[in-house]
């Protein structure tokens, strides 16, 4: 049976012949990383032994065991992340198998145009992470000061008889939660649409859990940016901006890049 092609990105054929390939290993840490050329797109893949690495038997090491999980995906990783600095990598997800290298020219072909597309979009862009996180106490004590929709139910409360108040007070409760999650919505996506003027695209990705951050304040926005490398430093600047004016009523920010440009590129 054929090797199995671990394909680690794509990067134009044109970039590949201009600079020596470095020596990296494979996924399985013996092989050797290659490339190979499909007309205008070269490929960055290493071969595995299908009996090893049969898809039930990596879907089984991924749900089964951490440290390996680990293992690959941080290999995987800085993989990408070494071709990046060199080449205009449009990066594939984790554990992206094809059966041969014939069924992977094939898929190549098919998605041509749109894989040309992308790199003429990745090309001098950085993709950078914004992760926004707030401290809930801080805001929520803003928040139910000044909501008008809060002053008005905490009004019409007081108007109330005794245990009417007791029942309409939990209630009370739940509007100030929702009252706050709407404005954190609301602020998030105001320094998310300031930001998006400094990048060519922007994506707003799922927010993480505490156990997932590891962090108390909860994370109230998740944004991902593809900046021009010229824009990169005033983008960062008005974030350090942000944090400044914001840090005092419980707002702080963490940026992190440049990363390859997972959430850009395209290639199916």
């Amino acid at each position: 049976m054929d090797d199995f092609i671990y394909l680690y990105g794509l990067i134009p054929t044109k970039e590949a012949a201009n600079q020596s390939f470095p020596s990296l290993t494979g996924f399985d840490g013996a092989s050797n990383i290659y490339t190979f050329t499909i007309e205008k797109i070269t490929a960055i893949v290493c071969n595995l032994d299908s009996n090893i690495y049969s898809e039930e038997r990596v879907k089984d090491q991924i749900n089964n065991d951490m440290e390996w999980l680990q293992e690959k995906a941080f290999h995987h990783h800085e993989t990408v992340m070494k071709l990046s600095k060199m080449f205009t990598v449009l990066p594939l997800k984790f554990c992206t198998l094809y059966k041969n290298i014939a069924s992977l020219k094939t898929a190549v072909r098919l998605n041509q145009s749109k894989i040309m597309d992308t790199f003429l979009l990745i090309y001098g862009n950085e993709e950078w992470n914004l992760k926004i996180y707030c401290e809930d106490d801080i805001l929520k004590n803003r928040v139910s000061q000044s909501n008008p929709v809060i002053e008005a139910k905490r009004a019409e409360i007081s108007q109330l008889p005794k245990g009417r108040q007791f029942f309409e007070k939990k209630k009370f409760d739940k509007l100030v939660e929702a009252q706050l999650e709407k404005e954190k919505n609301k602020i998030s996506e105001q320094i998310h649409s300031f930001l998006s003027e400094f990048a060519l695209k922007a994506n707003v990705k799922e927010n993480l859990s505490h156990q997932v951050t590891g962090k108390q304040e909860q994370m109230a926005w998740n944004g991902v940016y593809l900046v021009s490398k010229s824009k990169v430093e005033p983008f960062l600047e008005k974030i350090q901006q942000f944090e400044k004016d914001m840090r005092e009523t419980g707002w702080w920010f963490k940026a992190t890049g440049p990363w390859p440009a997972y959430h850009f590129s395209s290639f199916s």
